[in-house]
């Protein structure tokens, strides 16, 4: 396949400048939704090949000896090639006949999660607990879901446990005091057991009232007991309610319907040379307005001093129609980044792309 086919790139990957005006992704891509490969070339397997010591000819894309041009899918999450799993964080990938190449890890997936993890933090049990909120809100639907039925579920036989404490040291759990002709007044009506003292909490805290049991005058721990049920249930009810509608209102549910291009390009428009890629909204009554779009470009540094900045973000200017970044969204837009004197692609020619390690990030 020649290069001017292979006209556009990833658009949180590497770009590769072949020749004026056209780009193409290098093999330090990590993630790729289709490849074309030539025939009859080396294949690279995923130790004898160092990408960062690497010769030009050792970074071309793996390819097959077959007598055919091979078109490989890259697949998502549930798919597989040649029966192995693709999963989008592992640092090889596979293609017909087995073969493989280790690639360079990247800092955001396709997918908008974050390739990012953090070690060596002290207490950090303890400082995801001091947030709990966040963290209910972060952690998956189903640990959601299980917080909150042990929540209610542990006050329930908590306060049980204080109901039935109340009436065994009363004396309201005694055989001769559970005769109905007794004439013993006790803290709580028709309590006979820890059965009844835990549908006697479930019914208080959710004041459900079936009207079998009632507190009564004789005893003022169980009418605090009561105050102190009821004020902690309203609490965990607001606190959880809170947690799921903050987990259904996020931002991430509503990126669902936001659609990226497949593929960045590098083109000439006006005369000067563009970074360029497409946001598109798929609503049709809920528009986004005044939304805003910024790309970052991801690579090393070094200082003048010696220090070496890995990673070292920068900014890259893009613009949308005669508008900075600000979009409305009522049709798919395309984003342009002009690469000129303050571009930090400018400086890079086609020849140092290959050897440069960077990423490009879309917000």
């Amino acid at each position: 396949m020649s290069s001017a086919e292979t006209n556009h790139v990833n658009v949180a990957a590497p770009l590769t400048r072949l020749s004026e005006g056209v780009a193409a992704p290098t093999a330090t891509i990590e993630e790729e939704d289709f490849r074309y490969f030539d025939v009859n070339r080396e294949v690279i397997t995923e130790t004898d090949v160092d990408l960062d010591s690497a010769t030009e000819r050792d970074r071309l894309p793996v390819t097959m000896t077959t007598d055919q041009p091979t078109l490989v899918r890259v697949a998502t999450y549930g798919s597989a090639i040649s029966g192995i799993k693709n999963d989008p964080r592992s640092r090889y990938r596979g293609g017909p006949g087995n073969a493989y190449r280790k690639l360079r890890r990247r800092a955001v997936f396709k997918n908008g999660e974050y390739n990012v993890i953090q070690t060596h933090v002290s207490k950090r049990r303890r400082k995801y607990l001091q947030d709990l909120f966040t963290t209910l809100v972060d952690i998956q639907w189903r640990w959601t879901i299980l917080v909150f039925a042990l929540s209610f579920l542990m006050s329930w036989f908590t306060f049980a446990c204080m109901w039935w404490l109340i009436a065994y040291t009363h004396g309201d759990l005694e055989p001769e005091n559970l005769k109905p002709d007794s004439g013993w007044t006790p803290c709580v009506d028709n309590i006979n057991s820890f059965v009844s003292c835990f549908l006697f909490s479930l019914e208080t805290q959710h004041t459900i009232g079936y009207g079998g049991r009632a507190t009564t005058e004789e005893c003022p721990e169980a009418v605090i007991t009561m105050c102190m049920q009821s004020i902690w249930g309203m609490m965990i009810q607001a606190f959880m309610v809170g947690i799921i509608f903050a987990k259904m209102a996020r931002p991430k549910q509503r990126t669902q319907t936001l659609l990226f291009s497949r593929n960045a390009v590098i083109c000439q428009r006006d005369g000067q040379l563009c970074l360029m890629f497409r946001v598109g909204d798929m609503r049709e009554r809920s528009h986004l307005i005044s939304a805003s779009v910024r790309a970052q470009m991801i690579r090393p540094r070094a200082t003048k001093e010696g220090e070496y900045l890995s990673p070292f973000l920068c900014e890259l200017d893009v613009q949308v129609d005669d508008y900075n970044s600000n979009i409305f969204l009522i049709w798919p837009k395309v984003v342009v980044h002009k690469i000129d004197a303050s571009s930090p692609l400018y400086t890079l020619s086609a020849a140092d792309i290959i050897h440069e390690r960077f990423e490009i990030v879309v917000l």
